[in-house]
């Protein structure tokens, strides 16, 4: 069994009690019976879903940036990183700004 996360808060046997005595009595969020699984099907095999299915996630960019390993001096990466997350977007924008600038 994998390794909880330090905020992961398990329920006491009572609040387990109550949590599934709710479940029970929500008629929107119920336990599946044996008949409803079997009867499931894949949404692949919903017509009216399959441009659904396709539309969902991030669009596709039509200039993906491509992954590289690079080495970078210790004084850039520690700037960079000063802001937080995102520092790599940050420092691609430098670079974007430099070649804009540089470009014959």
């Amino acid at each position: 069994m994998p390794k909880l996360k330090p905020e992961t808060i398990i329920p006491t046997d009572a609040e387990d009690v109550e949590i599934n005595r709710q479940i029970q009595a929500d008629p929107d969020d119920f336990e599946w019976t044996e008949e409803m699984i079997a009867q499931a099907k894949p949404a692949s095999e919903i017509p009216e879903l399959q441009g659904v299915i396709k539309t969902l996630g991030r669009p596709k960019s039509p200039n993906p940036k491509k992954s590289v390993t690079i080495r970078l001096s210790p004084q850039v990466i520690e700037y960079f990183k000063r802001d937080g997350k995102g520092w790599q977007t940050r420092l691609n924008g430098v670079l974007v700004e430099y070649v804009k600038t540089h470009s014959s």
